[in-house]
């Protein structure tokens, strides 16, 4: 049963990510039924206000790291990751990774992984975080197994979550693994927030289309790019390359670090991806214009690339999901 839980800030920190924490485990809500948390905002300084990455806002600890270390549940908040080098920032590492040692669970927030990183709570173990920090992530901490697609990553004793309202995910998830679904949901219902989600944050990445330096590729793939409807074949855009089959596959993955089918696919998904959030056009018209060919096929790539269906995608990114969710377009 979770009853303290402790948030450690560190500068300059991000106000969103520290209020998930705040709104999921910081309010009373034990008029409602639900059970109250010992609340404790955490700095290496009590008392003195820590800047956030919000211009004008700063935010002031009134607890000192000490207040970490009998603590059942330590978030941490999101940070700018230059921070992480900053002398300031050890003394708050190494609380944390006392904290862990003593038991308590640790859950972070976007960069806050960093944090856990810096702590050698990553080694060797599953972890995400914001999808733009992924390979900076790795590069840091060459141990951790890193994925970057999903919303959270649940290690048992060590639970972190992707960007910004991933937070929410990953916190709520705790809620429901250590106390319940019956407050996990009644957290949702006051947040206006689905209890849970579905779908990893693949869906909200952006794929641009590989940089390419030779000039002969570069023509190529902006040809294919504009004409995806049409079906190629590897010996079809070979001879578009005046090059033979075995040369344009080994130059086409030196530069685009795909083959010739994986790239046509993510550039058709991304394509079908315009056309579910701009038109009305129907599933299989859609398809055509991909050139999936069929429905059925775009439903199969585009649920494994993107992580949820395109029915969903539209209802959630599509132009009539703006203001009061009216009914999407039927697409199939």
């Amino acid at each position: 049963m979770l009853s303290k839980v402790a948030v450690a800030l560190s500068e300059p920190l991000a106000m969103f990510e520290f209020g998930v924490v705040c709104e999921v485990f910081g309010l009373d809500r034990t008029m409602d039924g639900l059970p109250g948390f010992d609340f404790r905002v955490c700095g290496a300084e009590p008392g003195k206000p820590l800047r956030s990455t919000t211009p004008g806002v700063t935010v002031t600890p009134d607890h000192g790291l000490d207040a970490l270390l009998d603590a059942d549940l330590v978030a941490i908040a999101a940070f700018h990751v230059s921070g992480l080098d900053n002398p300031e920032n050890q003394p708050i590492i190494d609380a944390v990774r006392a904290a862990f040692d003593a038991g308590a669970i640790v859950l972070t927030v976007c960069s806050g992984a960093f944090m856990a990183g810096a702590a050698g709570l990553l080694d060797g173990r599953k972890c995400t975080t914001h999808w733009k920090y992924v390979d900076q992530l790795a590069a840091r901490f060459p141990e951790a197994t890193i994925d970057p697609d999903v919303l959270f990553v649940d290690e048992g004793n060590l639970i972190t979550s992707a960007g910004t309202a991933a937070g929410i995910d990953a916190c709520l998830h705790l809620v429901r693994r250590e106390i319940g679904s019956n407050a996990a949901n009644a957290i949702a219902r006051r947040m206006v927030v689905p209890p849970q989600r579905d779908g990893g944050q693949r869906q909200f990445i952006e794929r641009p289309v590989a940089a390419c330096s030779s000039e002969s590729l570069s023509e190529t793939l902006q040809w294919m790019n504009e004409n995806l409807e049409l079906q190629h074949t590897v010996e079809d855009l070979a001879a578009r390359s005046t090059m033979s089959t075995r040369t344009f596959a080994r130059r086409f993955a030196a530069e685009t670090g795909t083959t010739p089918v994986k790239w046509l696919t993510n550039q058709r998904v991304l394509y079908a991806k315009q056309l579910l959030e701009e038109s009305d056009l129907g599933l299989e018209q859609i398809a055509g214009r991909a050139g999936f060919g069929s429905g059925a096929l775009l439903r199969h790539h585009f649920q494994r690339l993107v992580g949820i269906a395109p029915t969903e995608y539209r209802r959630r990114f599509g132009s009539s999901s703006e203001g009061q969710h009216s009914d999407p377009a039927p697409i199939g």
